[in-house]
């Protein structure tokens, strides 16, 4: 199956490398059961079933795997008969109206999360005439929805990483569950967003407690599986110790260098690297390790078997959705992030269906002398000159002088500016910023993009109206400096440590601290799920209460579960080290 990108396809097997940098290919070990690579293995594991469901997400290549699995039972002198999910899905038309109600119409961003499930985009009474052939040895029920044939037999999960699936639907290779042509890409991954995965994951929790193999489908020609059993143990050893989900990296219109230069392991044939999702959930996926294979699993996995052990405390409120995100905005050598707002959290979920807003901090891990932070208004802003302002230079490409309506900040490394939802901002030029924020991260509401292109050429769409429904004037003159640039607080000292509180906002529901230390710290979870990142120093040693040992590189994310309860904090590097950690308020509980 083909894929659109310049980066690297995930490798098979895990490549050690001694030194002490950023690793994009994380992974965390399976201790109780093994991984295995090849169709070869999985045949040869399931060829005395009579029944087999193949069963998996979106975007997966099940040409591919039907036809290994048909020649290497043929080659076991096995009878095979098929059941293709696919002869049983609804019409196309039907799909169309079905899913319309949830695409928000002409909106080229914006939909809202469907109700539907996936059994409301298949034919329910042809589903119900579904029987087996007596005179075969294995009968194989295969594609996206196989398990609503509901027949006994062997569960077979097939998993994809969104990142890959995303570079499949790039290529055209992929769309959307029940409709045969391609749509724009963006439209697609709006379809993905709102319908398609929703569906799906509602799915695969409930099937997640039966599945008895788990498939990672990304490598043409190389899958790589574990039993369920072995993966669900795995989940347990993780969701009281440690993960780190395995990041992934995007080029856009404003992106910089600094990745680039840092990380060594990407693809540097690009024009430059925008985000860093480092921890973005909905769309990041979890490594496991073994015997060197490298297995990937989806993070919502974790969520639905273990997502109490994760979250503690905060679990009651957020349930399946991790709540803090953390990921990279590269401007060094770039440009200005568009204009921007966020949605209040009564709109977001009216118009969306989420759960909760978008409410960012910018951290500054690092910054040229000149680098600067567009935020909030200047004390004379007049909303309406200023909305027919933003109307007239879209509808007329003209350049907006915008720092005569917004405040410029100069920043500097490890500044922490507060962005709650409908606060007008963007980052300026020559930041590495680290984006702290609640997870919903689609609904960025553009007013202003400096006249420019995205990368294949095309307008990159505005939200104006949108913004203005949303935007916060209050937050204007003095007040922006006073409430949105964070105040350090030394909450704690130690010997050698000392544990600062960087304030946020009251409407943000998470917490962010900062521990300074030269030799090791201790730290308590409070029945909290931490999310960490080492923002200065060389690397640290994780030690958990269950004894696990783990090293962290420089600007690398990882988590502590709130089961964990304790863990300590080594200081492997020569220089002092920082190191910051968030986690929900126990107000926001």
């Amino acid at each position: 199956m083909n894929r659109q990108t310049k980066q690297f396809l995930a490798p098979l097997k895990k490549n050690y490398n001694s030194k002490k940098t950023y690793d994009i290919y994380p992974s965390f070990p399976v201790k109780s059961g093994k991984i295995n690579e090849g169709y070869n293995t999985l045949v040869d594991e399931i060829q005395n079933e009579k029944c087999i469901i193949l069963e998996g997400y979106t975007g997966i290549d099940w040409m591919e795997i039907i036809s290994n699995f048909i020649h290497l039972l043929t080659l076991k002198e096995k009878k095979v008969s098929l059941i293709a999910i696919d002869d049983y899905i609804k019409s196309e038309s039907d799909i169309i109206n079905t899913v319309s109600p949830f695409l928000g119409g002409n909106d080229p961003v914006f939909g809202k999360i469907t109700s539907l499930d996936l059994i409301d985009l298949f034919n329910k009474k042809k589903l119900k005439n579904i029987t087996l052939e007596k005179n075969t040895d294995i009968t194989i029920i295969y594609g996206t929805g196989a398990s609503l044939a509901k027949k006994k037999g062997l569960l077979l999960y097939f998993d994809l990483p969104k990142n890959e699936l995303k570079y499949r639907m790039r290529s055209g290779s992929v769309t959307n569950i029940g409709l045969k042509g391609t749509k724009d890409p963006k439209q697609t991954y709006k379809h993905f967003y709102f319908v398609d995965w929703i569906v799906l994951n509602k799915k695969k929790k409930s099937l997640l407690p039966e599945i008895d193999f788990v498939v990672d489908q990304q490598r043409p020609k190389h899958p790589v599986w574990i039993q369920g059993d072995d993966m669900r143990r795995t989940l347990d050893d993780m969701s009281v110790n440690f993960f780190r989900v395995r990041p992934w990296f995007e080029p856009g219109v404003w992106g910089g260098s600094w990745m680039k230069e840092h990380f060594e392991q990407l693809n540097n044939e690009v024009p430059n690297y925008a985000w860093s999702f480092e921890m973005i959930t909905p769309e990041n996926g979890l490594m496991l390790e073994n015997q060197g294979y490298l297995l990937e699993i989806s993070f919502d996995f974790l969520m639905y078997h273990a997502g109490k052990n994760i979250l503690g405390k905060a679990f009651k409120r957020f349930q399946d959705e991790f709540p803090i995100r953390f990921d990279f905005l590269d401007t060094f050598n770039g440009g200005n992030l568009s204009v921007q707002c966020h949605p209040k959290t009564d709109y977001i979920k009216k118009e969306f269906g989420e759960n909760f807003t978008q409410d960012e901090t910018y951290y500054i891990l690092d910054a040229e002398k000149d680098a600067t932070v567009y935020l909030g208004f200047h004390e004379d802003i007049n909303p309406d000159h200023f909305k027919r302002e933003l109307k007239n230079s879209f509808k007329t490409k003209e350049v907006l002088n915008i720092k005569k309506y917004i405040q410029k900040f100069p920043a500097k490394k490890h500044d922490l500016f507060l962005i709650p939802n409908g606060t007008v901002h963007c980052s300026g030029i020559n930041n590495l910023v680290l984006e702290i924020s609640s997870t919903p991260y689609t609904y960025t509401f553009k007013m202003y993009d400096w006249q420019r292109l995205d990368l294949d050429g095309n307008p990159r769409p505005l939200n104006i109206d949108r913004a203005f429904e949303n935007l916060d004037f209050s937050r204007k003159g003095s007040v922006v400096e006073e409430s949105l640039i964070s105040k350090p607080e030394v909450a704690e000292t130690g010997i050698d440590w000392e544990k600062i509180h960087l304030p946020t906002h009251h409407d943000h529901f998470y917490n962010i601290y900062r521990y300074e230390f030269n030799t090791n710290i201790e730290i308590q979870t409070h029945n909290q799920c931490h999310i960490l990142m080492l923002v200065e120093g060389e690397s640290i040693e994780l030690i958990t209460d269950q004894g696990v040992h783990q090293i962290f590189n420089y600007a690398e994310t990882f988590a502590i579960p709130a089961a964990a309860k304790k863990y300590k904090i080594i200081n492997k590097g020569s220089t002092l080290a920082k190191l910051i950690v968030s986690f929900v308020k126990d107000e926001a509980c």
